[in-house]
């Protein structure tokens, strides 16, 4: 006679202890590893494509291949691409879709209505919020030894920045718009861990705020993390980068390599070491 957990088929058991059984059941089956995942937003689509065991994680955004954005974007053509519509996800069947937490709320409310499980991830402002992104994405993947594994590695990377001999030159990061990154942000928290110091923070700055170009050049970083200023295209959102007070800065101009700051995973600590570089080999003294 067969048997369904300890309970042989077809014998006569208790109601009580039949609904235990189903139970059991149904939570190991919530709990199994999602195996036809698809992705939404391009830093879940990172998460998971660092993360996802072999052939787990189904489709990413259509901007997983976008080298601008993405770091890992050549890696993205392994997936189909969904654009974030709620019918292309509703036929591709997952069992699991990963939103951030600024995806189209009117398709995430759909699909779960559908009956689709969406698990949304806000942006990560400092290398905890990534530690505590890697650590959900795995046991949402049902892949904890991979997360500690990059949890680990990343926290090695950092130290390894934390022992290198660097002034604690003043950085200004300073977007299309006349943007700036203060406090309570990733581009703050990569400052940080290349022992530099952030101007946005210095002039009282929280969060991503509008600042004057008079200010920033009263403020005379030692360097400049700019947009893209050289943006070919005429946009009034570059206008800054062409104004003749931006120009004249003696501060020293460093590459953005967006795709490192767009979004907190393991390379986020790239972005540091590039920006740490880039304070060692200039030769403007730190004030």
């Amino acid at each position: 006679m067969a048997r369904l957990a300890g309970i042989a088929v077809g014998s006569r058991v208790p109601q009580g202890a039949a609904l235990a059984v189903l139970a059991c059941l149904a939570a190991a089956d919530a709990t199994a590893a999602p195996r036809r995942v698809v992705s939404m937003n391009v830093c879940t689509d990172q998460l998971a494509m660092l993360i996802a065991g072999e052939g787990q994680l189904y489709s990413v955004s259509n901007l997983a291949g976008d080298e601008r954005t993405s770091v890992l974007a050549s890696q993205a053509g392994r997936y189909a691409v969904n654009n974030g519509f709620a019918e292309e996800i509703f036929m591709m069947k997952p069992d699991l879709v990963l939103a951030g937490t600024f995806t189209s709320q009117a398709t995430v409310d759909l699909l779960k209505r559908l009956g689709f499980r969406v698990e949304q991830f806000a942006p990560a402002s400092s290398f905890d919020d990534i530690r505590a992104d890697l650590i959900r994405m795995g046991s949402l993947l049902g892949r904890e030894d991979r997360a500690a594994s990059l949890v680990s590695k990343m926290d090695q990377d950092l130290e390894a920045l934390r022992a290198r001999s660097v002034d604690a030159k003043s950085v200004a990061i300073y977007y299309a718009n006349s943007y700036a990154a203060g406090t309570g942000t990733l581009a703050d928290a990569v400052i940080r861990a290349a022992g530099l110091r952030n101007v946005g923070e210095t002039l009282g700055a929280v969060g991503v705020v509008r600042l004057p170009l008079e200010l920033l050049v009263l403020a005379n970083p030692d360097l400049v993390v700019a947009g893209d200023a050289n943006y070919r295209a005429p946009a009034l959102a570059m206008e800054a980068y062409a104004h003749p007070a931006f120009r004249a800065l003696g501060s020293e101009a460093v590459a953005s390599q967006g795709q490192y700051w767009i979004c907190g995973a393991p390379f986020t600590v790239e972005a540091a070491r590039l920006l740490q570089d880039a304070a060692i080999a200039s030769g403007r003294d730190s004030r």
